[in-house]
């Protein structure tokens, strides 16, 4: 389990908007403060002026900064947010509605951006007023189910408890429950989040994520939970232009560039990689710079002598070629090991 923070640059996250754009925010939608004064039938409400409080553009421009590609992912996000800032008005005109329901669920390959997303929400959230703290805890069965009788439900409420104000994102969330299994208490778990889900909606939110098919069938085995989940949400894999892109900004961030021969033969690569088993998206890419990196210095160190800035930060193409993916021999042993997390 871990409570995810922020952090400047690269793919990590950024600061929250501050606290008194969230504060104002919370005023006009309600919540965090009590209920807003109602404005009379004859009155207007400006939206731009509830975004630019709630730092809502702010946020998803972020959103389109740390993630290449994923547009449907982005569009329904920002639907989300126009839902939201839509029902903080109907409050404001003393239209009765009730809260809506923002537990999802965010289905697809390792490396598509899940947590970013959850993390993106999770702000988004807070500084819309719908939730207190706007944090993200990431929590998988280890965290919450318990390997005997009267583990698991003080295991589950602490990690409820540890998200109440922000966003409990469970990955790999297929694997609390385990039907064939007579003597795993997951389904104890998923009573006990059922509950919170539903009693405590106006405090917490809940995002399952894990790979599409089982994700399908773990939904199928608990329509209960199925029934609590407003929006499902499928991140698409990366194209090979995206891949590009992607590596692209994490070389920028690195002060790494590319030549041209090694870039058309990294671009080769991921095209290879891409059909490979295991393959895990961003963090592949992510993973086999890091092992050019590895191969450009050991190059270096080798070769001995002086260097200046540009051997220092150019990757050749050698330092790519030497991968057992282009020497068809079998997957990288690297990304054998990569798993199943968002």
């Amino acid at each position: 389990m871990s409570e995810s923070t922020q952090s400047a640059g690269g793919f990590g996250m950024s600061q929250p908007g501050s606290s008194e754009a969230g504060a104002a925010a919370a005023d006009a939608n309600g919540a965090g403060g009590g209920e807003p004064e109602t404005l009379s039938p004859d009155a207007t409400l400006d939206l731009s002026r509830v975004q630019r409080d709630a730092a809502a553009d702010e946020v998803l421009e972020r959103m389109d900064g740390d993630l290449v590609g994923l547009e449907p992912v982005k569009t329904r996000i920002r639907e989300i947010a126009s839902l939201l800032i839509i029902d903080g008005a109907r409050r404001r005109f003393g239209l009765g509605s009730s809260p809506p329901t923002l537990h999802m669920s965010f289905t697809g390959s390792p490396g598509t951006g899940k947590t970013t997303v959850a993390l993106r929400m999770a702000e988004l959230l807070k500084g819309l007023g719908f939730l207190r703290k706007g944090h993200l805890i990431t929590a998988t069965r280890e965290d919450m189910v318990g390997e005997y009788i009267g583990h698991t439900a003080p295991k589950t409420k602490q990690m409820i408890a540890k998200a109440l104000g922000g966003v409990l994102f469970i990955d790999e969330a297929y694997s609390l429950h385990r039907a064939e299994n007579e003597r795993d208490y997951g389904q104890e778990a998923i009573e006990i989040l059922l509950q919170a889900m539903e009693n405590q909606r106006e405090d917490l939110v809940v995002i399952f994520a894990g790979y599409s098919e089982p994700m399908r069938r773990f939904f199928g085995m608990n329509t209960g939970l199925a029934s609590r989940v407003a929006h499902h949400i499928e991140f698409p894999d990366y194209t090979t232009d995206e891949l590009m892109a992607i590596a692209s900004k994490m070389l920028d961030e690195e002060s790494y560039e590319l030549t041209e021969e090694a870039d058309a033969t990294f671009r080769r690569y991921l095209e290879h990689r891409r059909a490979q088993p295991n393959f895990a998206n961003a963090r592949s890419v992510r993973n086999a710079l890091e092992r050019a990196r590895l191969r450009h210095a050991n190059r270096l160190v080798r070769q001995g002598g002086e260097v200046s800035r540009e051997d220092l930060t150019t990757l050749t193409a050698n330092e790519f070629l030497k991968s057992r993916v282009l020497q068809d021999t079998g997957d990288e042993e690297e990304d054998a090991t990569e798993g199943e997390s968002a």
